[in-house]
């Protein structure tokens, strides 16, 4: 039975749909996979065996490659995920042989203002309780590791302080001379818990650990998550684990998980995690569900894993990079894609006509607010103005070298003006566009989309980086900055110049990736300022090495690494049917 979206909530649609899911041993038959290669945990979700299916496929053809990307939101978000899954069910029914892949949900906004990350409407990825809900355990999986790598350095400490160098080596332990005032890491959980982020430990006797300032950040800003999204396989996440810098010594030399003997055992957490999960969309096509970084504060990408087995198992693979094309399709462009050696065919920028109204002048949504009356009437100037923000977008994705497609996300208080007005906007800059209604009617309302996609990835694609390696790092920043964010250039506090000067004399260092941390409600550093900004610069307050994902990580502007919980979390209205089980209230 398919429910109107106008009538019911995204989890009722979800649960009538659930009645009719393919299991996975039919999703798997479809896919052409072996029943060694899938690794079944329960009737609908699976696991894949990606070493399996990559070496029985290796000489097979890749598919196309499309990432779903977006303007820059309102806090209420532009739909990515909808249409990831909308587009998905779109070409299903246009034939075409499709896999979407996506990122798993961080339990702190399933449970705080955002809700789930499954899609809406009629455009979702089910079974929707276990994807909200922890999934396979990839993300318990990610804390276990996370966390006994500060276990091993809050130990080390308390041993270092308190006993001898006969003690140490005894037990066979070099003394490392950890500075506990600058350990790089901290302890994480997946929620949204801002009295967390700053605690002190060890109090009590010296048999209570080394007293000192700690704090937790969320799950998936993890390094360990990072490495997820990127690791080609087992042994590159082993020696990725082992980079993981935790500490710095007295003499500010970097103290790896390598040096802490931990790194071996943080991978032996992972050896499951790292096989895809496999669900599907509401209408039956298959999704790889891995790994769930965040955009603003990480890589915000699906796995490569994940990636390259869609690759191998269909002709079209359709992923999606977190928050807008100046975050999320910039790490896809220079970080995923470098360390994937994929290359896209095209980009889908999903665009509302809301959130044109609100870069064009009209008042902020407020998340858990009603939405401004103004929304609701035409205004063709309103779209027209902020539309800049759109072009801006357009060109950072052609500056890639690839197609992009906007796809206008319906709604129903749009006008046919407002649409023809974005329409001509965005085909004067160069783009592809197509209406979709896929909330709504699911893919049947993604035809147009759907079939523009295709004919985009039959264009000749020129993809090439917005830097090379042997970029100096400040010349890197300063190219994102201007390229994409359309600053006039960077500034660093002196704390952040002095991080990045000394990382620009380690050959080694030089040789990661850059990945910023940044509001995604801006092309700017300011959260607060919409459309296209004029005149100013990016500040960079931190700088950061993740050694083991391979990320130099700039931090621009106030964004914390854990996220706060809302006065009304979404949380207030999950519950369960103490009959059946089901769990109710998800969104």
């Amino acid at each position: 039975m398919v429910l109107d979206p106008t009538k019911y909530a995204d989890w009722q649609i979800a649960e009538a749909a659930e009645e009719k899911m393919k299991t996975v041993y039919e999703l798997g038959k479809e896919l052409g996979l072996e029943d060694k290669e899938l690794l079944p945990q329960g009737h609908y979700i699976a696991k894949v065996d990606y070493m399996e299916v990559l070496e029985r496929l290796k000489d097979a053809p890749d598919g196309k490659y499309i990432d779903v990307t977006a303007i820059t939101p309102t806090p209420l978000g532009e739909g990515k995920t909808t249409t990831t899954m909308g587009l998905t069910q779109g070409m299903g029914k246009r034939g075409k042989n499709v896999i979407a892949t996506i990122r798993q949900p961080s339990g702190g906004p399933t449970m705080n203002i955002k809700g789930s990350a499954a899609g809406g409407g009629l455009s979702q990825c089910i079974p929707l309780t276990p994807f909200s809900l922890g999934l396979t355990g990839d993300i318990n999986a990610i804390m276990n590791a996370h966390n006994l790598a500060m276990v091993a350095v809050t130990s080390r400490l308390q041993h270092e302080f308190n006993y001898g160098d006969q003690f140490l080596a005894k037990r066979n332990l070099k003394r490392l001379n950890i500075d506990p005032r600058n350990v790089e890491m901290n302890w994480i959980m997946d929620f949204c818990a801002q009295a967390l982020r700053n605690i002190i430990i060890g109090l009590g006797s010296k048999r209570d650990g080394f007293m000192m300032e700690s704090g937790f950040n969320i799950a998936v800003s993890s390094e360990v998550m990072a490495i997820l999204s990127v690791a080609n396989d087992l042994q590159d996440m082993r020696e990725r684990m082992g980079k993981i810098v935790v500490a710095y010594d007295k003499k500010g030399n970097p103290v790896t998980a390598e040096d802490l003997e931990v790194a071996g055992a943080m991978t032996a957490w992972m050896v499951e995690a790292i096989n895809p999960n496999l669900m599907q969309t509401l209408e039956g096509q298959p999704v790889f569900v891995h790994a769930g970084p965040f955009a603003n504060i990480a890589i915000g990408q699906s796995s490569i894993v994940a990636d390259r087995v869609a690759l191998k198992l269909s002709d079209y693979v359709i992923t999606e990079s977190g928050f807008a094309a100046d975050i999320g399709f910039e790490k896809f462009w220079n970080l995923k894609c470098r360390m994937s050696g994929l290359k896209p065919d095209c980009a889908v920028l999903v665009a509302t006509i809301r959130a044109l109204k609100c870069h064009g002048g009209a008042p902020v949504p407020v998340p858990g607010q009603p939405i401004d009356p103004v929304y609701k009437k035409e205004s063709v100037e309103w779209v027209e103005a902020g539309s800049e923000n759109l072009v801006h977008l357009i060109n950072v994705i052609k500056k890639s070298g690839i197609t992009p497609v906007v796809c206008i996300n319906a709604f129903h208080t749009d006008t046919e003006n407002e649409i023809k007005a974005v329409r001509r906007i965005a085909e004067e800059a160069g783009a592809f566009v197509a209406l979709s209604n896929h909330w709504q009617e699911g893919g049947d309302g993604a035809l147009e989309l759907a079939d523009a996609v295709a004919e985009a990835c039959e264009r000749p694609s020129e993809f090439k980086f917005l830097y090379e390696l042997d970029t100096p790092l400040r010349k890197r920043v300063d190219l994102i900055a201007q390229e994409v964010y359309g600053a006039d250039g960077v500034e660093y506090t002196p704390d952040a110049l002095e991080k990045i000067k000394r990382m620009e004399q380690d050959p080694e260092i030089q040789k990661l990736g850059t990945c910023m941390v940044k509001t995604h409600l801006s092309l700017s550093d300011n959260p607060a300022i919409k459309g296209v900004p004029k005149g100013w610069k990016l500040h960079v307050r931190d700088v950061l090495t993740y050694g083991g994902a391979g990320f130099v990580v700039p931090v621009a502007g106030a964004i914390s690494l854990m996220p706060g919980t809302s006065s009304d979390p979404a949380f207030r209205r999950v519950d369960v049917d103490t009959k059946t089980g089901k769990v109710t209230g998800l969104f």
